[in-house]
């Protein structure tokens, strides 16, 4: 039985930047292109009666933004899942939507294959953001006082192992490199990060390192300092 396909609706001010992902899109049989969106409240509301399985929106748009569009998706089509997109690759905004809901980021000089690659892989739930990409951007733009930043909820709860796991992936590092690190099994790190998620009442990898910087438990000259080349 063929798979049905991903359907995909694109947002960006641009015509050609939306004709352009289209045309990206629409040859392959695996995604079919639902609709088209010029702002982020047509976005919306193009989503609700559409139903699309993934949004790829710009997150700078006129009318309504893609970070507020996010969060507004996020609560009205809960099982449509956002995919970022920014001309640059450090982008403010773009800790916004990942905050606000979206499951990854892209910035727009990527490749046709990164972008299927990322859409398929937001569309199966998981984060569409290179570790190392997601600590550069949140460590830059992060940046609570010590002294007002929030404790996450359940911080309290987690194992010394499990907050040395959040650190280790706070800095930048894959799944494989903090088993190396910590010489655990790749499973066990799988299983310390779903626990890790669970208490801190956090979606995804983007959600937790953000709290991680939030929190205190890292800054962005420790990450940079820690992260191995």
């Amino acid at each position: 039985m063929t798979e049905a396909p991903i359907r995909v609706l694109i947002a960006d001010d641009q015509p050609l930047v939306r004709r352009g992902l289209s045309l990206i899109l629409s040859p392959d049989p695996s995604f079919e292109v639902v609709g088209e969106a010029e702002n982020g409240a047509q976005a919306v509301d193009l989503a609700r009666g559409l139903r699309p399985d993934v949004v790829v929106m710009d997150i700078r748009m006129p009318v309504l933004d893609g970070v507020a569009a996010t969060g507004e998706l996020a609560a009205a089509v809960p099982t449509c899942r956002v995919l970022a997109l920014s001309t640059f690759d450090m982008d403010e905004y773009v800790v916004g939507a990942l905050r606000a809901g979206a499951y990854g980021f892209l910035p727009k000089d990527s490749s046709p294959e990164d972008l299927s690659a990322a859409i398929r892989t937001v569309h199966a739930g998981e984060a569409a953001v290179a570790p190392r990409l997601l600590t550069r951007l949140i460590s830059t733009y992060v940046t609570a006082p010590r002294d007002t930043r929030p404790a996450p909820a359940g911080l309290g709860a987690l194992t010394p192992r499990e907050v040395e796991v959040w650190r280790l992936m706070a800095t930048g590092l894959d799944n494989t490199e903090i088993a190396r690190a910590l010489e655990l099994s790749l499973s066990t790190v799988k299983n310390y990060i779903t626990s890790i998620f669970d208490k801190l009442a956090v979606r995804d990898r983007a959600q937790a390192v953000i709290a991680a910087y939030e929190s205190g438990l890292v800054t962005a000259r420790a990450a940079a300092g820690e992260r191995p080349e």
